[in-house]
């Protein structure tokens, strides 16, 4: 199974399935975490082995709180992935962020409360170091072939993770405002945690699709959601782009995380 893929594509809410890829099969992988969001799609991408898997299920059946990370990452980890881009739907803690807008993540805050969040949870301790969770190599090319394709994107940016299902309430949204937090959201945490763990190279980029409640601008599902098809349009255009310039040997330290980090 080691080689059948070396990029994965974890898509949000809104990117549930991926024609990018051509020859295309479906893989179920076994997990001593129980089992993934939903089929893995493997395929080819200009040359290069693309894994594709929706993070809340095809049919948006698993709500953030119930996504089985552990399994997903462990999983894209046996196929032999090396890098992550996944896609995160998010509310705007800004005025500086528009909905449409997309941010390259540098930063999260974690506000969840019961996500089992390592790999390591008895025989050997794992202090991972994640001062810079996301990969500086990915960043930069997102932020590169962002700019390059007019999409508007927005270099760094720190996200908020709420347990949910629920959404913030107003004092809880003024609270990560006064933070300095940029977009508020429900799965970057642990996914990214997860993959520095595995030691593969991780990002995110974040799709405003309306602003959070602190703003008191109310919003329709319709208009919603036609935000969203229009970041999804986006968020496959981007990685598409990105996945033809990534080097095949890391230029980062992601895959050594694990270095210093075992007791």
């Amino acid at each position: 199974m080691e080689g059948d893929a070396e990029i994965a594509l974890i898509g949000g809410s809104g990117l549930y399935d991926q024609d990018l890829l051509e020859g295309v099969r479906e893989v179920k992988v076994n997990t001593p975490y129980g089992r993934t969001s939903d089929l893995i799609t493997l395929g080819t991408y200009f040359g290069r082995k693309v894994a594709f898997l929706p993070r809340h299920g095809r049919s948006h059946q698993l709500p953030p709180h119930n996504v089985n990370y552990r399994a997903n990452i462990w999983a894209l980890k046996q196929l032999g992935v090396k890098r992550i881009l996944s896609s995160n739907a998010c509310g705007s803690l800004s005025e500086r962020h528009h909905p449409g807008d997309i941010l390259v993540l540098d930063q999260f805050i974690d506000r969840t409360k019961s996500r089992a969040s390592t790999f390591y949870e008895g025989g050997q301790v794992c202090h991972v170091s994640v001062a810079d969770p996301f990969c500086p190599e990915l960043r930069s090319l997102l932020v590169k072939e962002g700019v390059s394709l007019l999409i508007p994107v927005h270099d760094g940016g720190t996200y908020v993770c709420i347990e949910g299902p629920r959404f913030s309430t107003r004092a809880e949204s003024r609270l990560f405002r006064s933070w300095g937090a940029d977009v508020v959201g429900m799965t970057v945490f642990p996914e990214c945690v997860l993959a520095r763990e595995a030691e593969i190279c991780y990002a995110s980029i974040a799709l405003v699709t309306d602003y959070d409640v602190w703003a008191e601008r109310p919003v329709s599902v319709d208009e919603i959601l036609k935000v969203m098809k229009a970041n999804v349009d986006k968020a496959k255009k981007l990685f598409g782009a990105v996945i033809r310039k990534i080097p095949d040997k890391p230029q980062c330290n992601c895959w050594r995380s694990l270095e210093n980090a075992l007791l």
